[in-house]
């Protein structure tokens, strides 16, 4: 695709400063950028590089010195919203499926909207519902009962189990499991083990995307919801009847423990855990390998093991880090302490 400064500004609401009449025809690192490329810079430890791009184009903010004469700029308020914006209008990916592949098992049952695809191997199977333009890829299972709304894409080898609503605009990774039974076992009289039936089942609302082996947990009872435009990277655990409120950013190798709720609005970092039964208020940013232990009632960030306020565990942190100088101040100590002691029982036995 070829398109011009000009129109590129346009559409973001930037300042042109060089050449309106140039094309770009591809977006790239600034670092990696090539003649014809547009980039971006809003990171300062990127800066370096803005003397040795090869970029035709660059967006930044007028905060940045323009220190070249021989490349175009677009100035903007946030260069990297701007960019973002223009990889999404101009340059994102088409996953071409079209049609019904002769190699997939649809039941008679099932109700398909208008313009749906299925790839190779795919399979829907009894009173399933699959609304228009959504997109199925290769080797991907459907079970009985499930509902899929419109213009959802799900990518290949992804296993959605019975009775499973997911929404409008939804994309699956692949690899991903939705509708899995939920971790439910009971000891009988003799310690031993047996499976209580997981008989709910999985909500994913409208504008979700899970990444790639992801495991979604259907209910003991009830509904585990995933709500509108939460965003759930690659292996994360969700177990049963846990609840991600809307807009939630879950991070990779995360795990969300039974029946726990997570309000809207909030952020958890790589490797983070929860504990069942507990609940996250609104607002919420837990950092990475992290470990939350019980409720959090109010918005703000959370550090550590357990998850303390920011501030307290970065404290916390430091001190503990400098134990070993506390450790000699305290020996030091200690040792003036006998001598001053020995020193005053001398004295006073000279009395």
């Amino acid at each position: 695709m070829k398109i011009t400064i000009k129109e590129t500004a346009d559409f973001i609401g930037g300042q042109i400063i060089g050449d309106s009449n140039l094309t770009i025809s591809n977006v790239a690192k600034i670092e990696e950028a090539q003649d014809g490329d547009l980039t971006f810079l809003y990171l300062p430890a990127y800066a370096k590089f803005l003397n040795t791009t090869k970029a035709s184009a660059i967006i930044i903010n007028d905060k940045i010195e323009r220190t070249r004469n021989d490349i175009t700029y677009i100035i903007v308020k946030n260069p990297n919203v701007a960019f973002q914006k223009i990889i999404i209008k101009y340059f994102s990916p088409e996953f071409k499926l079209t049609g019904i592949d002769k190699t997939a098992h649809v039941d008679d049952t099932v109700k398909l909207g208008n313009n749906v695809s299925l790839g190779k191997n795919v399979v829907i199977e009894e009173n399933c519902i699959i609304g228009d333009n959504t997109k199925i890829f290769h080797n991907s299972t459907v079970l009985r009962n499930s509902q899929i709304g419109a213009n959802t894409t799900i990518f290949s080898n992804v296993s959605i189990r019975e009775e499973s609503v997911i929404g409008d605009n939804v994309i699956i990774h692949s690899g991903t499991v939705v509708g899995s039974d939920g971790f439910g076992f009971t000891p009988d009289e003799n310690g031993e083990y047996f499976k209580v039936p997981q008989i709910g089942n999985v909500v994913i609302e409208d504008n979700v995307e899970i990444g790639s082996n992801a495991s979604i947990d259907r209910a003991a009872l009830g509904s585990t919801m995933i709500k509108r435009g939460a965003k759930i990277d690659n292996l994360v655990q969700i177990a049963h009847n846990v609840i991600i409120g809307e807009n939630t950013v879950i991070s990779a190798q995360t795990g969300v423990s039974g029946s726990t709720k997570v309000g809207k609005n909030c952020i958890l970092a790589g490797q983070v855990g929860l504990v069942g039964h507990i609940e996250l208020a609104d607002g919420i940013i837990i950092g990475a390998q992290s470990g939350v232990s019980k409720s959090i009632t109010k918005s703000g960030k959370y550090f550590g093991y357990p998850a303390k306020e920011w501030g307290t565990s970065l404290r916390l942190e430091s001190h503990i880090r400098n134990l070993p100088k506390y450790s000699e101040k305290i020996n030091l100590l200690g040792k003036q302490f006998e001598e001053l002691k020995t020193e005053l029982d001398k004295k006073g036995k000279e009395k």
